[in-house]
């Protein structure tokens, strides 16, 4: 039990009864030039009734260490005697050991006075029978090596001292020691001398016997690093594999060696699975991390290198470690030794939106300002403060919630959905590229969101991690799935539905909402949340529920993105939901991009439009659609109709006549009139519309469908005439659908007295007829009571809206009106700018009427003062 490790030595300690607060450490570092400052006293001999009785103390344990008995609680005992230093002792530790001779010897360990004081009683140890035998105590301290002790003062080079103990009464013994306590923490390592013999004596292991002063065992939770109120840091670390853990402390983040390591004791520091330890004199320290050793029973899923320094998976605050890494044995990242800066939330209130209200914008943050175009400072370019600065541009659009890509920090080869870690944003979206900077900014932003009316909506990753630098090292069989050959990339595919692994997801999200105030969180790769230990689908995943069953994640969106980062394609699945989980609907995608390209059916079409009642009537309804039609991988907007060659087949675009860039008016206008449909059918779909950054000012990225051929937000472009009409037309749609929310923005699906279907001529549509391109369709709002229509010039009646994906135009018929109204034209996506689209253009009157090629239509019944027959009405442009 309790082994120490010191410069490729082992000396084993093994207390046998009571012990008390205990960690057994190996230090790293010894080239520290600290000299500590001792006092040593000798004090006369006390019977055991020195000692008074105390409450069971919280860090108390009796432990047998052969016989591995269960741990009990244990008396903790308090000196008494008003003469002694040790009456005065606080926070006292016990230690009880056995000597290679039989007897005792007891440490206490307490402070005093900002000072540490050790209490050390020998007993019942047979020295012989004469009354002149005295007993040496023989000590030093020491950092990482036992055989190397530091010196004990700045003057001297004496590394040990013999300190005489005062006999008490027959065979007892006893003396006191005192240490600075700005000195700790450190080992303290002594054996004990006869002077008739001058045999030494160690412990029952033949080891010298060993105490720690300045650190406890300390708690298992929770995880990660916990501050206390008395200014000590609790340490607490899974692995469940691991034969030894060591807490590494650094003084200097660009060092290459910790300056402190403590080898936590499996016996002491070890409660089930989590290794733990406290301290109070790190506040010298600035990071930390951690060194999981492995055993020679090893399985060949556990591969732990002794010498590698990983991250705290549950660290708040991560700092760049160095940069000139040529052994490759230290993380990118440590673990800070600091509390969270304090943020003022006072005055925020969450818009709290329903869900069908949204209008969702996604963004990546560094691209969004990180364009000398943004014409920001430098400081705050491609950061969370750019971002606020161009609040502006969400507003214009008419968006009230934005959807960060992932923030975690990231491998930087692969690119930010390969996360190294889940409780921090990435240093590089703060100012200077400070940890507490990033925070303090990001809890900014959001703020600043909130109070606009903005939801704050994260993408996050938790199915894979980067292929290193991650949670490799720590117990790889328990985080990833290891035994996993199928399509599942096992080298870094985390085993989401293991118990320590689902625990620290549901941590991480109850983090970034209790701490950032984050809306919503949407699940990138979400299908391999289903995945068993073994791979296979599970009709029940428990970390799916257990996220849908929350308490606190229960107020907050919960989106399942398939889309895979490893294959670059989403994945179809049915995901369980239960009422809670909302989806990003690729079928939407997809099916919108078939038709407006003139190979879809209109019965797929007619399925988006109403909501996707396919995938969500089972409990949900069309509010939890996340519709889009492009994202942040694939092709852009802009490309979408302007590539459609073999290497993008997969993307269902059309070039639209002409491969690539090209100056033919035709093909131009062609392209603008698609552009335009694709978002007018976002908009006037059921369900959440998800814009992309970038298509509103037709950013390109040349045909290249690969994540980092993404280029960063070009500002300059808004003010093209492309610029200026889409992002003016993607303002109206945005106010359209809420004005029109009895229509556009329903929870539930539409009744069937609600809509109506049409083809060209009001004759019943050819569904399944793949030649035919033309649907129109009839919303019919619910009707007024006995209210008379014409009590209100404001009444918003149906609404009328038809989709064209031939190459030809189509004579349209509109359906009758009720008495005393009239179609007012809304948006026709073939006239030129800005005639396209208006909420103030006259009443169509004249008949009949020509929807052009590859347009949309959508037409309002207002209150007019006109006539109208009772057979209907035709259109003619």
């Amino acid at each position: 039990m309790g082994f120490l490790t010191f410069g490729g030595d082992r000396a084993s300690l093994s207390p046998v009864l009571a012990i008390t607060p205990l960690c057994f450490c190996n230090y790293g570092s010894l080239e520290s030039s600290k000299s500590i400052r001792y006092v040593c006293k000798a004090k006369k001999a006390r019977p055991t009734s020195w000692f008074g009785r105390m409450d069971v103390g919280k860090d108390s344990k009796l432990l047998f260490a052969r016989s591995r008995l269960a741990a009990q609680p244990t008396e903790q005992m308090m000196f008494t005697s008003s003469n002694s230093l040790v009456d005065q002792l606080k926070k006292v530790s016990t230690y009880l050991f056995r000597t290679e001779i039989g007897g005792h010897v007891k440490i206490s360990v307490g402070k005093i006075n900002g000072k540490y004081a050790v209490y050390v009683e020998v007993s019942s140890l047979e020295l012989g029978a004469s009354d002149d035998i005295k007993l040496m105590l023989i000590w030093g301290i020491y950092t990482s090596d036992s055989s190397c002790f530091v010196p004990l003062d700045s003057s001297s080079d004496a590394r040990t001292i013999e300190t005489p103990l005062r006999q008490n009464s027959f065979a007892t013994y006893a003396t006191e020691l005192e240490f600075e306590a700005k000195q700790t923490p450190f080992y303290l390592s002594f054996l004990l001398k006869p002077t008739s013999s001058g045999v030494e004596i160690r412990n029952h292991n033949k080891a010298n016997f060993c105490v720690p002063i300045g650190f406890y065992p300390g708690y298992p939770a929770p995880l990660g690093l916990s501050f206390s109120t008395d200014g000590s840091m609790n340490f607490a670390f899974f692995s469940r594999n691991a034969a030894g853990c060591v807490l590494c402390l650094y003084d200097d983040s660009t060092s290459g060696k910790p300056a402190l390591e403590l080898d936590l004791d499996p016996y002491v520091n070890r409660s089930g699975d989590i290794w733990h330890a406290s301290l109070e004199g790190a506040w010298t320290f600035l990071s930390y991390g951690y060194q999981c050793k492995g055993s020679a029973l090893q399985s060949d899923a556990d591969k732990f290198d002794a010498g590698l320094v990983i991250l705290d998976p549950y660290s708040k605050i991560i700092i760049n470690s160095i940069t000139d890494n040529v052994s490759g044995l230290l993380p990118k990242y440590l673990g800070r030794l600091c509390t969270e800066p304090v943020f003022d939330w006072n005055d925020d209130v969450p818009p709290n939106l329903a869900m069908e209200k949204l209008v969702v914008y996604r963004v990546n943050v560094t691209r969004f300002t990180k364009d000398n175009s943004s014409q920001i400072s430098s400081d705050a370019a491609g950061t969370f403060a750019g971002l606020i600065e161009k609040l502006s541009h969400f507003k214009n659009l008419g968006v009230n919630a934005i959807l960060l890509e992932s923030i975690f920090p990231f491998d930087e080869q692969k690119g930010p959905y390969f996360p190294c870690h889940f409780f921090s944003p990435s240093n590089i979206y703060g100012p200077s590229s400070g940890s507490v900077a990033a925070i303090s900014s990001m809890k900014e932003m959001v703020k600043k969101l909130h109070a606009n009316g903005i939801e704050v909506l994260l993408e996050v990753v938790f199915t894979h991690t980067a292929e290193a630098g991650a949670l490799q090292g720590i117990d790889d069989s328990s985080y990833y799935c290891t035994s996993i050959t199928t399509d599942l990339k096992s080298q870094n595919a985390l085993n989401c539905n293991y118990p320590i692994v689902q625990r620290m997801i549901l941590d991480s999200l109850q983090h970034w909402v209790t701490e950032f105030h984050i809306d919503g969180f949407c699940f990138i790769n979400a299908s391999s949340l289903l995945r068993s230990f073994g791979g296979e689908y599970l009709s029940r995943p428990p970390v799916v529920e257990a996220i849908a069953f929350d308490p606190l994640l229960s107020k907050t969106k919960i989106i399942a993105d398939c889309w895979d980062p490893n294959d670059l394609e989403p994945k179809e699945t049915a995901f369980p939901h239960w009422k809670k989980w909302a989806e990003m609907n690729t079928k939407f995608c997809y099916d919108i991009r078939n038709f407006l390209r003139g190979e879809g059916l209109l019965s797929d079409l007619a399925t988006r439009l109403c909501g996707s009642g396919d995938i969500f009537s089972s409990g949900r309804g069309p509010a939890f659609s996340f519709n889009f039609i492009t994202r942040n991988f694939g092709l852009p907007l802009v490309d979408l109709v302007s590539f459609s060659g073999d290497e993008v087949a997969s993307e269902l675009s059309w070039n639209c006549g002409e491969e690539g860039p090209t100056n033919k008016t035709i093909i131009l206008e062609r392209r603008l009139k698609q552009i335009r449909n694709y978002l007018f059918v976002l908009f006037v779909s059921l369900g959440v519309p998800v814009l992309n950054m970038g298509d509103e000012c037709g950013q390109s990225s040349g045909g290249s469908t690969s994540y980092g051929s993404q280029k960063p937000f070009d500002w300059d472009a808004l003010s093209t005439g492309f610029g200026i009409q889409t992002t003016q037309f993607i303002s109206f749609l945005s106010s359209l659908k809420m004005r029109r929310g009895d229509l556009l923005q329903k929870r539930d699906f539409l009744k069937e007295e609600n809509i109506d279907w049409h083809g060209s001529d009001q004759t019943p549509p050819r569904w399944e007829d793949p030649s035919c391109k033309f649907l129109a369709m009839t919303l019919k709002v619910d009707k007024p009571g006995s209210r008379l229509i014409s009590e209100s010039s404001h009444v918003e009646g149906d609404m009328f809206i038809a989709f064209n994906a031939a190459g030809r135009s189509e004579s349209v018929t509109l359906p009758e009106v009720p008495e005393g109204m009239a179609w007012h034209r809304l948006v026709d996506t073939a006239l030129p700018f800005p005639g396209f689209f208006s909420n103030d253009s006259e009443p169509v009157t004249r008949q009949p009427y020509e929807m052009k090629s590859h347009s949309c239509i959508l037409l309002e019944a207002n209150v007019h003062d006109v006539s109208f027959s009772s057979t209907g009405m035709h259109l003619q442009i």
